[in-house]
This record gives C-alpha cells, structure tokens and sequence, in this order.
C-alpha cells in the first residue's frame, strides 16, 4: 500500500457507502467480453535504481531528434531552442500556472499573453489575436466555424495542398450541411483556404487567390509558417481574412508531436468573432497599467448559446514559450534563423540534384520540398538504420524539412545515404 493514496478499510468504506460490495461491481456496465480478465502484465516491483535501469534501456529504443539529424517536418520542425527559453520557461511561477478564472488577479498571465497576441500581430501583419488555441487544425476550425456563420454560406474550397491534418480536424467542426470539398469558387462559398507554404513546402501565389475569394464574397483563410512569415509579404500585405497556423517552429520543440498551439488573427473589423480569451491593456482606477480580459465570448462568461465558440482555454505554456523566443530572437534573429534554413534547403537540392534524385514539383520553397523516390519507405528505413531521421513518406516520394540545425555535413550524408538506398 506504499503508493497506493486508499487502505483496504478506506475502499471497504466507500464500497458501503454507495452499497457495492468489490471493486468489480464498479465496471458492471462493462461487457464481460471486452474486460482483461487477467492480471496487468507489469511484472514485479523494483527499486529505484533497477527501475531507473530499465526506463533507460527502454528509451534507448527510440531514435530521438536530439540523438540523430532529423528531416521531418510536414508542421513539426526540429528548429533549436535556446537555452535561455528552456531555462524561463521550467520557472516554478509558470510551469504550475493555472486558468485565471479571477483573471485580473493574474497580471504576470495577462501580460504574457498579451504580449504573446501582440508578437502574433507582428509575424502576421494582423490586428488582433487570440490568447492561442490548442493546434493548428483546431485554429482552421475555428476560422471556419466563423466564416460559415459570417457568410451564412456552406462550402470550403480548399486551394492546393492543404495539410491533411488540419483538414481532418476542421471537419469535425462542420455543422450539418456544411462541407470542405468544393471544386470552386462559387456563390455558396464561405471561405477559401491557402496554406503558404502549402503541405509539399511549395511557395504559393496567394495574392489572385483571395482576390478571387473576394469578388465571390467568401472569405480568405491563410494557413502561414511563422518561421517562413520573417521573408514572405504578411498575410495582412495580401488581404487575408483571417490567418491561422501552428505555433510549434517558434521555441516548443518537437515534443514527441505535441503539444504544441495553434494562433489565428484576423483584422479589427472581426476582432469579436475571435474565439477564446483576448488579453486588452487598460488603466486601474490609480491610473497604472492594467491587463483584462476583453470581449469575453466565451461560454464561461456569457450565456453559451451566445458564445462565439466553446473553446474556453488556451496553450497558455507554450504561447510563453513563443514570445520568450520572439523576444529572444528579435527580429533581424527571425530573419536570419529563416535565411539559414533556405539556403540549406537549396544546398540540399543542389547535393541532390547532383546524384540524381529531382523535386517532384518546380515551385518555390521555404525550407522543405519533396524527392522523386522509386522505394520512399525503404530508404526511410534505411536512413534510420543509420542513425538518420529521413522525412515524410508520401507517394512517389519523401517529403524533407531543414531547419538551422542542420549541417552541410549531415545533408551531403543524407544525399548519399538516400542514393544508396533508392537504387
């Protein structure tokens, strides 16, 4: 019972209380059929220092990004994070945080947040932002749950490659009658849907898109890489709607593929639309700077039928994490950091190219792409065996991502390695 928070005559009490005799009777809505009718192959108890053992030897398993080069991508990135950033963030004050449900009272909350939203802005070009959401596929979500109220209309046209994720996601917000298939752009389109870059890293021309959107009276929803936002024109520079994307390139880590969070900003002409919290900077009855909570339309604060959206939270850590690494960075460090993973990946191209392995598309790109493969998952494969993280397998190839971690080094090995290995 070392561990164990209940003795037998605590359990034994609360089994009279509700007049059930076992444990089991607890699980008797459960079919026999699908109940383990065994005991947990656990094995025995250890002790600390067999037990440390053993989680080791486990681990040593798994081939993580900080034990190998890692080319994967498609909205996770193995981008770096600075110590400082790692070092703030395990801070006691933030890492047990919780919901400021007397909000005011919570003014180191406030403010990261509104900074937070204010950086978001920035990338973006937007003039407002929410407090986070908790992805990027629950972002798009949201943004079409907005647009197909806002229009009263019911189709999504999905311009490209939009990444599959996201859209699976965003389908379970659609209402009855709605859809995210149409093949144009037609009078009963609420949104059109760009992702810059799209899911295959190719750079896109947004601008005659949502024109396009426009004169058909729908609205346009970027989907951005925020890295990739230091070099291209801002969402707002081409008359997106709304914008949403993945916060995790912007000091998350990869963390085994979440969590991460996800942002989206829109113009000030929608400012109330946004869903969840919105942090505003105001004066306290002395006149000093104050942090609110503003334009609160969620259902925890008005009645939910009248709410905006049912998201009532926020990554709140890792939308800390982002503007500790914003304001880290700076500007020009943005601007570099997305210089140095472009020119790895024209370097990479180029290594390549010169042993034969092409693009499967001509465009544009930031800093991923995708190869021509005749056997994607036995070069995956092989690039594993030899302690290298290829990228994404997708048909008729891979998709790779280089981010400023990487070296010239490790790509003339993965070149070399994947020549190899696709023969």
């Amino acid at each position: 019972m070392r561990y164990t928070p209940h003795t037998r005559q605590d359990i034994g009490k609360m089994l009279d209380a509700i007049g059930a005799s076992r444990l089991d009777d607890l699980f008797c809505d459960i079919p026999e059929e699908v109940r383990l009718q065994r005991p947990l192959s656990i094995g025995e108890g250890m002790g600390e220092i067999e037990l440390r053992r053993e989680i080791a030897c486990r681990a040593k398993a798994n081939l993580s990004a900080d034990d190998a080069p890692c080319f994967l991508g498609a909205g996770c990135y193995d981008h770096f994070v600075p110590a400082a950033v790692s070092e703030l963030l395990a801070r006691g004050e933030f890492v047990t945080a919780y919901t400021p449900y007397q909000p005011e009272m919570s003014q180191g909350i406030l403010q990261s947040i509104f900074e937070y939203q204010t950086q978001i802005c920035r990338l973006t070009g937007m003039d407002a932002s929410n407090a986070s959401l908790y992805d990027a596929g629950s972002a798009l979500g949201e943004a079409l749950r907005i647009a197909w109220e806002q229009t009263r209309r019911h189709g999504v046209y999905l311009h490209g490659e939009i990444h599959p994720g996201y859209c699976n996601v965003a389908k379970a917000y659609r209402k009855p009658g709605t859809h995210l298939d149409e093949r144009e752009i037609g009078p009963d389109t609420a949104a059109v849907v760009i992702q810059q870059p799209d899911y295959l890293g190719r750079i896109v021309d947004a601008r005659p898109i949502i024109e396009q959107a426009h004169a058909a009276g729908a609205l346009a929803i970027m989907i951005v890489n925020p890295i990739a936002q230091a070099l291209l024109k801002t969402p707002a520079e081409l008359g997106a709607d709304y914008v949403v994307g993945d916060g995790q390139p912007l000091g998350c880590g990869m963390n085994y593929g979440g969590p991460a969070l996800g942002f989206i900003a829109t113009g000030k002409k929608n400012l109330r639309r946004l869903p969840g919290r919105i942090v505003g900077l105001s004066e306290d009855t002395e006149g000093r700077r104050a942090f609110v909570l503003t334009l609160q339309a969620r259902e925890q604060h008005i009645r939910r039928d009248k709410a905006s959206s049912n998201i009532c939270s926020n990554q709140a850590l890792n939308a800390l994490a982002v503007n500790m690494y914003l304001s880290y960075v700076g500007g020009e460090g943005l601007v570099k950091i997305a210089r140095r993973c472009h020119a790895l990946a024209c370097f990479a191209e180029d290594e390549l190219v010169r042993r034969g392995i092409c693009r499967l598309h001509s465009a544009p790109y930031f800093n991923e792409f995708a190869i021509a493969l005749n056997h994607p998952q036995e070069v995956s494969d092989a690039l594993f065996a030899n302690g290298v993280i290829g990228g994404l397998c997708i048909p008729g190839g891979m998709l790779l991502a280089f981010t400023e971690k990487r070296t010239e080094a490790e790509i003339e090995r993965l070149a070399r390695l994947i020549q190899e290995a696709d023969r």
